[in-house]
């Protein structure tokens, strides 16, 4: 008597799939000196920036450029064209140091092969792109926490002003944090797209974290009269919109931005794996 048995292999759902790599990223992130010498540098720049940073004023004395504790962590006000660098020199600046560690991060794992034996077992292109963005999403919402202690640490020992709007204040704290997805999803699409070119990737996150294309692009607008408002929107992931005077509108911009942000990067992400050659 012949007995034939139908042995069927279910595919992996979508969940655990993501449940594994996330596993694996974070497993990486966690056990490589690069997220912790980030995270030093996240708190280190800003108490060292509240502490030391002088400008002359109109006789030519040095003042500090700031004279409260919560001015190294978000500007007093949306601004799309910088008045002085104390208004650019804020949490924003995690954006910038995030994007370098996100193409680190990925840059090792073209370097290491890593890439060519995942995608060899590994078929699904969008699985790769969201957990890596998530994992640099959770690593720079980390980093804006070590920004938050080391600027308040500084502020305090300076001995500067205290006074701030409570609410406005956890409102900026949230919106820069919210906007590490939106983050993490853009510098993961650059390094996906200048994978084979390491010391363009890192370059051209640095670019994109800076705000200069916003701040240039403004500068344009302001010069036509025209309103610069959208440019936030588009250019820079409503991160201004995170500020001193910001209200619960201002946070739920942030919110939608940063998720509409990470839905696009990643959709375009995965679609330029799919199509190319990802060795």
């Amino acid at each position: 008597m012949n007995i034939t048995r139908e042995i069927k292999f279910e595919s992996p759902t979508f969940a655990r799939r993501i449940k594994g790599m996330l596993g694996v990223d974070f497993y990486r992130l966690f056990h490589t000196p690069l997220f912790y010498i980030f995270l030093a540098i996240a708190a280190i720049i800003p108490a060292m920036v509240s502490a030391m940073t002088m400008m002359p004023d109109q006789n030519g004395n040095q003042i500090s450029l700031y004279s409260n504790v919560w001015q190294i962590i978000a500007a007093s006000k949306s601004l799309y064209v910088i008045e002085t660098i104390a208004d650019y020199a804020n949490m924003n600046m995690v954006f910038i140091f995030g994007g370098i560690m996100v193409s680190i991060f990925i840059g090792h794992d073209y370097k290491s092969g890593y890439v060519k034996q995942l995608f060899t077992t590994h078929a699904k292109k969008q699985d790769y792109m969201i957990s890596k963005s998530l994992v640099c999403a959770f690593a720079m919402a980390c980093m804006c926490i070590t920004y938050l202690i080391g600027g308040t640490v500084g502020g305090l020992l300076v001995g500067y002003d205290t006074d701030v709007s409570v609410g406005s204040l956890i409102i900026a704290i949230l919106g820069k944090i919210i906007m590490s997805l939106g983050w993490a999803s853009l510098f993961t699409f650059l390094n996906i797209i200048f994978r084979r070119y390491f010391g363009i990737s890192v370059a051209s996150s640095f670019f994109f974290g800076t705000g200069i294309l916003i701040i240039g692009a403004a500068a344009i607008v302001e010069s036509l009269t025209l309103p610069t408002s959208f440019l936030n929107i588009f250019l820079y992931g409503a991160s201004v919109n995170a500020n001193l005077s910001s209200g619960i509108g201002s946070l739920l911009i942030c919110i939608v931005v940063s998720i509409a942000w990470a839905v696009i990067y990643n959709v375009a992400g995965t679609r330029i794996l799919n199509k190319c050659d990802v060795y």
